[in-house]
């Protein structure tokens, strides 16, 4: 068991949701008989709303995997906020390409996107329907409203702490936009729906108000660790900010390497959170029970979004990350899968970030023996090189996601998945500790920089120290952007440390495809940003659309 259970149900035609420990059920059961103004009358009530807010990362809708969407206007089974982010964040780059020809979807990878992009724009409304989702639940949560609903003592203490975590939420959303889209419209719960028209805010302003929130409701979180599993602490805040200041200087042009290495500092000195043994084991269906040897309720997921594959189904998320892989001549009783949908791959340039395999021939699945055992590639019936960007057979699909147990036992459902996603985890933070360090963050040193490092290559050698680095001085920035793409591919990184890398647009790092030519070539740095969706420029004459589009 990693934590005690707690039992979110949502009421008032909003989702159902229960995080728990070990069988982490997350539970859909729609009512839509009750009124706004009903739910938030009791503390059971709260509880339920609370599970929206939560939930909306998880689900579409109200009525599982299609009905009663959450976003109108947009293709229920792509509008689940980790598809729409992953899709953004990683088909625009290196690291992956897709057989899909929905529209929109082509475009990300060819970098020929416009305002009226349906994948840029389902991520934004998206971000805003889970912002709007805390708003209301902060406007209902203050001390006199709790209050006058005959609410006190243990129950309004609770509620305090569900504000506190809706209050992270949005924040991290609010990251979201300032990452992707600059500028984007802002309200908070002050702002009341009907009342106006949100006013469009600045990247630059929006940096400061999420640091200004992560920071003013840090101390008042559980320490880390010590929330119930998926639900927010104040390990998830240090590992937010570490992030957000790492990106400082592309948000603001001012860069903040020290306080990005104060928080990763904080976090790693907490000594909450481990490496599991078998890097492997990071991405299956139970994943939610992984922990370091001998660490009790200690693993290496800072925060995660909660997957069932009964009970929480959906399109997005880890079935989308688990079926959209699989195709061709892959395995797919390997996977746990009824059968894939012969989507994604990778191009040339991640797989040769790797060691040479000891075979291609599918026997040592699922990393080849390669001697870094993150290689998870499937190679038989694939060309590396890609031809057609929607022929599956171009290119190299991963195996990093896989909807089976740590023994290989499938689970509860063919169709759907139980595998929890990390919105943060630790290795992350040794890195941005690396990179910070190398930028000249103060209070950073390059000899514990080195044996972060060194402690995510010796797991992913398997325990052995074959991999490791020798010498601080082999801790370059590129090594760091390499390793970052070698421990964290597909897990919705790889554009943001492109464009802090600068090479995210511009020519002077080419892979197959981009700006829509077979080897490569350079776009213009305009991309470097999303546009604000050309429906939301219509509707908002407060908005001002992004620069080049």
């Amino acid at each position: 068991m990693k934590r005690n259970s707690i039992k979110l149900m949502l009421l008032a035609g909003i989702a159902t949701l229960s995080i728990t420990s070990c069988k982490k059920n997350l539970i859909l059961t729609p009512n839509n008989q009750l009124s706004s103004a009903q739910v938030f009358s009791t503390a059971e009530g709260y509880t339920e709303a609370m599970a929206k807010v939560y939930g909306a990362y998880a689900t579409t809708g109200n009525v599982g995997p299609y009905g009663n969407a959450d976003i109108q206007g947009v293709d229920e089974g792509t509008s689940d906020f980790w598809r729409e982010y992953w899709n953004c964040q990683e088909l625009t780059t290196d690291e992956a390409v897709i057989t899909y020809t929905d529209p929109g979807v082509q475009d990300l990878h060819n970098m020929v996107w416009d305002a009226n992009n349906q994948i840029s724009q389902g991520l934004y409304y998206r971000s805003l329907y889970q912002i709007t989702l805390c708003n209301n639940f902060l406007q209902q949560s203050t001390p006199a409203i709790v209050a006058s609903h005959g609410i006190s003592g243990a129950d309004a203490a609770n509620i305090a702490n569900y504000a506190l975590e809706a209050r992270f939420l949005r924040a991290y959303q609010y990251w979201v936009l300032m990452d992707l889209f600059g500028n984007p419209p802002f309200a908070t719960e002050t702002f009341k729906i009907g009342s106006g028209i949100p006013p469009q805010t600045t990247r630059t302003a929006l940096y400061a108000y999420v640091v200004s929130e992560l920071k003013a409701i840090e101390p008042l979180l559980p320490a880390p660790n010590k929330n119930l599993y998926g639900r927010v602490d104040q390990g998830a805040v240090w590992a937010l900010l570490a992030r957000v200041y790492l990106n400082a200087g592309v948000y603001t042009g001012t860069a903040d390497y020290t306080d990005a290495i104060t928080y990763c500092n904080k976090l790693i000195s907490s000594n909450s959170y481990g490496l599991i043994s078998n890097y492997q084991n990071l991405m299956l269906a139970n994943n939610n029970l992984n922990t370091i040897s001998g660490g009790g309720s200690t693993s290496e997921f800072i925060l995660t979004i909660n997957y069932d594959g009964v009970k929480s189904n959906g399109y997005g998320g880890s079935q989308y990350m688990t079926f959209a892989e699989v195709g061709g001549s892959m395995p797919v009783t390997k996977f746990g899968i009824s059968g894939g949908y012969a989507g994604m791959r990778t191009t040339s340039n991640l797989i040769n970030l790797f060691p040479a395999n000891a075979t291609t021939d599918g026997s040592q699945f699922p990393s080849n023996g390669n001697p870094d055992t993150r290689a998870e590639f499937w190679y038989p019936g694939q060309t590396t090189g890609i031809a057609s960007l929607t022929t599956f057979t171009n290119g190299i699909p991963s195996c990093k996601f896989r909807d089976v147990t740590s023994n290989g036992t499938p689970t509860s459902s063919e169709s759907f998945t139980d595998m929890d996603l990390p919105l943060f985890r630790l290795p992350e933070i040794y890195l941005i500790y690396a990179e910070a360090t190398l930028r000249g963050g103060s209070g950073g040193d390059l000899t514990t920089a080195l044996g972060y490092i060194n402690l995510i290559r010796t797991r992913a050698y398997g325990g052995s120290t074959a991999g490791n680095l020798t010498s601080t001085a082999q801790l370059t920035l590129q090594f760091i952007l390499d390793e970052r793409a070698r421990e964290l591919y597909w897990e919705g990184f790889r554009r943001t440390d492109l464009i802090r890398y600068g090479v995210f647009t511009g020519s002077n790092y080419l892979w197959p495809w981009k700006g829509g030519v077979a080897s490569g070539t350079g776009v213009a740095s305009f991309r470097n940003l999303f546009p604000i969706p050309q429906t939301d420029i219509a509707a908002n004459p407060n908005l001002k659309q992004n620069p080049g589009y």
